[in-house]
């Protein structure tokens, strides 16, 4: 393989890498750390704004990975090119 080939593969991989090393914390520490966020807004532990607030971040983390995974394929598979020749006759 050329090291043109190789060079997503491994861009790949070392995105991967990182992406499990910011894996640390467990679910309850990240609904914990969430809960300290929200708080730090102003809402109040238990009350339908601060459930609103937790949704909110919890889509945030979601859209963000799906952006990551999104920007990794396209990483991986460049765009595929069709070419259609066409044929001109002169008369």
């Amino acid at each position: 393989m050329t090291f043109h080939r190789l060079l997503p593969i491994a861009s790949v991989a070392l995105m991967a890498a990182l992406l499990s090393a910011c894996q640390t914390m467990s679910a309850q520490e990240r609904r914990a750390a969430d809960e300290n966020t929200c708080a730090g807004y102003g809402f109040r532990r238990g009350s339908e704004a601060m459930a609103r607030c937790l949704l909110e971040l919890e889509l945030d983390r979601r859209a963000e990975a799906r952006a990551v995974h999104a920007r990794l394929d396209s990483m991986m598979w460049p765009p595929l090119v069709v070419e259609r020749r066409v044929i001109v006759e002169r008369r």
